[in-house]
């Protein structure tokens, strides 16, 4: 299975390129996961929950990070076992480019591929979970970086400015405490 999408998101290609470095802000992106651990180096560590058609599993594995140019792009590789639901490998090839506003286009090609007993539910299943999977951890990437979005946010007309500023930081401006 292959896909390949893009979005565009409100922060510079060297804030992207470090929160996707990140083993908590992977851990809040990569959905069912109870634990990231590691650093770029040398790889992470990974546990993740996941419920395919019938199947439930939780998948233990490493994933590592490759052809690494910083503020540019680099490839994800990860390889989990499932015990009796199977295996799930696959990759991410992101590439980072500058947009005329100061955000960053991310570009991402993504492969999966399972074993096991996820791969007798059939390919029009797995692709269409595989696809969601690689959507949601893009999203919540974007999120995490910029925050929630406003509309989310600002639910209650009550808010202050000042408020909805404070909920609406990103990632970097957690961890820095800059604005």
């Amino acid at each position: 299975m292959q896909l390949n999408d893009s979005r565009e998101i409100q922060a510079d290609p060297a804030t992207v390129y470090a929160a996707i470095l990140d083993p908590e802000v992977l851990k809040a992106c990569v959905p069912g996961a109870s634990e990231v651990e590691g650093n770029p180096e040398e790889g992470y560590t990974a546990t993740v929950t996941q419920k395919v058609g019938p199947v439930k599993a939780t998948f233990k594995g490493e994933v590592t990070m490759s052809d690494m140019v910083e503020s540019k792009g680099l490839t994800i590789t990860g390889e989990g076992k499932g015990g009796a639901a199977g295996f799930a490998k696959g990759g991410a090839t992101v590439t980072l480019e500058p947009t005329e506003t100061g955000g960053t286009l991310l570009h991402y090609e993504v492969e999966a591929k399972v074993g096991g007993k996820l791969a007798q539910l059939g390919s029009r299943l797995i692709d269409g979970f595989a696809k969601k999977m690689a959507d949601q951890f893009f999203s919540n990437l974007q999120e995490q970086i910029e925050g929630p979005e406003e509309s989310a946010e600002v639910a209650d007309e009550a808010v202050t400015d000042e408020a909805a500023e404070g909920e609406k930081k990103g990632w970097l401006k957690r961890i820095t405490g800059r604005d």
